[in-house]
This record gives C-alpha cells, sequence and structure tokens, in this order.
C-alpha cells in the first residue's frame, strides 16, 4: 500500500545521518513537509478520547436552526483580495446575541469565486483568538464561512442546495463535516451596515479529524487502494448520488484525509457547490468527463466486485427514506427548491433499484486506479 511506503521512506529519511550540506532557502520561505506528519507520535487514547467528545460536543453544531449573527470588518478590501494564493488577514469582530462580541481575524479563501470576482462577498475563513469556554465558538480557533454568492432568491436557494448536500453526507456516514446556517449581517469598520446574506459555517478539519479520532494529512498522489475502503465508498457513492465530479483523491482536491493511530487513511469530501443537486449557473464540468452538464451523473469511484460494492449500496437503500426526507427540513427552501432537489434524490435511487444497474454502475465500469 503506497500510504505504508510512504510512511516508510519518511521514518528512514527522518532517521538516516546527515549529507553534505546543501544549500538552503531563506526560513521564511521554507515549507514543511507534509509527509513528516505521518510519522509524529500520537496523542495517549485518553487524549485523544477526550478530544473526540470535545468536537463531538461543539456548541455551534449543537443545534440546528439558523444563527444570526453580524460580521464588522473592512469588507470592501476583503472583496477585493482575488488571489487565491494570499493569506492577508483583516481584523474584525464577531456579534453574536446578548451583546456578546469577539475579536477575529478575517481571511478570504476559495479559487472560483475569488479569482472569477462575480460574487459580491468572497467566501471567508474566520480565526478567533480567545472564543471563551462558554461561548457559541467555544474550543474553535478558527471556521470557513460559504457565503450567498450574490443578492437575489436563487442565490440563497443554491446554498441551501449546497447545505442540503452536507445534511446528506451526514445520515449516510458520520466520518463528514457538520454546517450550520447563519444569517449574516455585515458591517463596516464605522458601524455602517453594508446587507444582510445567508452564509453557512462549516466544521474546522480538524475537528472533523478529532471525531474520528485521527490527524489531517496531506497525501497527494493516492490511489483509491491506498485509503479505507469503509470511507472511501461511501464518499464515491454519495457524489454520485449528488452528481459532484468536481473533486480528486489524486490531487487533493476538495477532499481531506484523516490519518488514524492504525496508520488506515479516511477519505471525507467537501465543498458541493458544483454539483447536479446544487447546479448553479456557474457550474460547468471538466471538459475531458464527457458529460454536457453537471447534473449528468458520472460515478468517478473505483469498479469493485458484487461482494464488495453490495454492502454500501445497501446502506444508501436502508437510508433512502430519511434522505429523500431531508428537502423539507431545511429552513428557507422555496417549494420548488424542494420538489426539483427530492426528484434529483430519487433519480439516484432509481439508478441503483436493481442489481443489474449497480452492477452496470460500479461492477463493471472502467477501473480506474484513482481520480
Amino acid at each position: 500500500m503506497r500510504a505504508t511506503v510512504l510512511f516508510l521512506a519518511v521514518t528512514m529519511a527522518a532517521s538516516a545521518s546527515p549529507q553534505k550540506a546543501q544549500p538552503q532557502p531563506p526560513a521564511a520561505t521554507a515549507k514543511k513537509n507534509p509527509l513528516l506528519k505521518l510519522i509524529e507520535p500520537w496523542p495517549s487514547p485518553d487524549k485523544m478520547k477526550e478530544k473526540r467528545e470535545q468536537s463531538e460536543a461543539l456548541p455551534l453544531f449543537a443545534q440546528s436552526d439558523v444563527l444570526a449573527i453580524t460580521l464588522v470588518g473592512d469588507f470592501k478590501t476583503i472583496n477585493k483580495d482575488h488571489d487565491p494564493k494570499s493569506q492577508q488577514k483583516y481584523p474584525g469582530t464577531v456579534r453574536l446575541a446578548d451583546n456578546v462580541e469577539l475579536p477575529v481575524q478575517y481571511r478570504a479563501r476559495g479559487h472560483l469565486r475569488r479569482m472569477a470576482r462575480t460574487c459580491d462577498y468572497v467566501p471567508l475563513r474566520l480565526e478567533f483568538d480567545k472564543p471563551g469556554k462558554d461561548s457559541l465558538f467555544a474550543h474553535q480557533q478558527a471556521l470557513k464561512l460559504v457565503v450567498q454568492c450574490a443578492g437575489g432568491g436563487d442565490f440563497e436557494q443554491f446554498l441551501l442546495r449546497e447545505y442540503l448536500a452536507y445534511r446528506i453526507y451526514n445520515v449516510v456516514t458520520k466520518q463528514s463535516f457538520r454546517a450550520r446556517l447563519a444569517k449574516v449581517s455585515y458591517v463596516d469598520p464605522a458601524g455602517k451596515p453594508m446587507g444582510t446574506r445567508l452564509g453557512m459555517f462549516l466544521e474546522d478539519d480538524t475537528d472533523v479529524a478529532h471525531r474520528i479520532e485521527g490527524r489531517i494529512v496531506e497525501l497527494h498522489r493516492l490511489s483509491f487502494d491506498d485509503v479505507d475502503a469503509d470511507s472511501l465508498m461511501p464518499a464515491m457513492l454519495f457524489e454520485f448520488l449528488i452528481g459532484n465530479t468536481d473533486m480528486s483523491l489524486f490531487e487533493l482536491h476538495n477532499i481531506r484525509i484523516v490519518q488514524r493511530p492504525d496508520k488506515s487513511l479516511h477519505v471525507v469530501p467537501y465543498d458541493f457547490d458544483l454539483s447536479g443537486l446544487v447546479n448553479p449557473p456557474y457550474a460547468v464540468p471538466a471538459r475531458g468527463l464527457m458529460i454536457k452538464s453537471v447534473t449528468d451523473r458520472l460515478y468517478r469511484g473505483p469498479c469493485r466486485s458484487e461482494e464488495r460494492v453490495d454492502p454500501y449500496v445497501a446502506n444508501f437503500t436502508a437510508k433512502k427514506d430519511e434522505i429523500v426526507a431531508l428537502p423539507d427540513s431545511v429552513p428557507g427552501m422555496t417549494k420548488a427548491t424542494r420538489e426539483e432537489t427530492r426528484r434529483y434524490i430519487d433519480d439516484f435511487y432509481g439508478s441503483i433499484r436493481s442489481a443489474k444497474d449497480v452492477k452496470r454502475l460500479f461492477v463493471s465500469c472502467s477501473p480506474k486506479p484513482y481520480m
């Protein structure tokens, strides 16, 4: 298994005698080798359990109602930060109910929306200093905020559709990102309101890893055989369900890898706005995939034997009623959006109705070592 080979290679490199010194780049530009993470010592089992329980109990994700929140900052400047490589931080304040104010550092994030410059607000990363143990953001160091791209009901519905995708995967497996809707009011440093939009907080990578009792590792060029099947197959079937092809295990695109103490690697997908379930106007499939629309489903997972595929398909089938009912539980979804998303989910279940269909899609498909 490639991951094991990488682990051994890093271990040998770390313990080898130093060779003749080579010129090194300045410390400011040096980048830590991500493979070194594989050989870092693990916390004790008790400590890992403590972290898991703390992450499971995060107050932000303990409820599902829409959070009312005010963000204060220089958003005119932040929204002009279009360089995807920029790490510039901007000071600001998060205001909650009961006059609670928390200092925060904002950072623009994302690629497509920042570079395209088509959105009124860029996606944000919020970094907290000391949120307080009794705060809604207790035990949080950083959070991603998915924002409503532009004004109008359509863009609000697109964000709700993506929120639905996260909720679906939460039903499929606990090895998934949790999300919390928020009604976000933007205010400039002088106190002038700039508008109110829908947003969505995503659980931090580290907290997802803690709930799996593991840690995030940056490993590119992985094949399907390198990762845990019990996390890979649900992820690939889910991506097929929502019609998402905007991901890559090989390139580590819109996928996080969690390593557990037994060295197993677990797949956790995220970022579903270019999926068929969401289907925003800016979503187009990659040219090489040979599909006309993001609403056209294309399975990009491994082709496995019926014995290996059937248990995972059975899990999706067993949870059909719960998944199909989810659109009705999303606050703010219009009747039209609920009906359309439910039809799209029903189409998935229609495509796996028979053993013959399952075999055609996931067994007799063109073999792929990675995607």
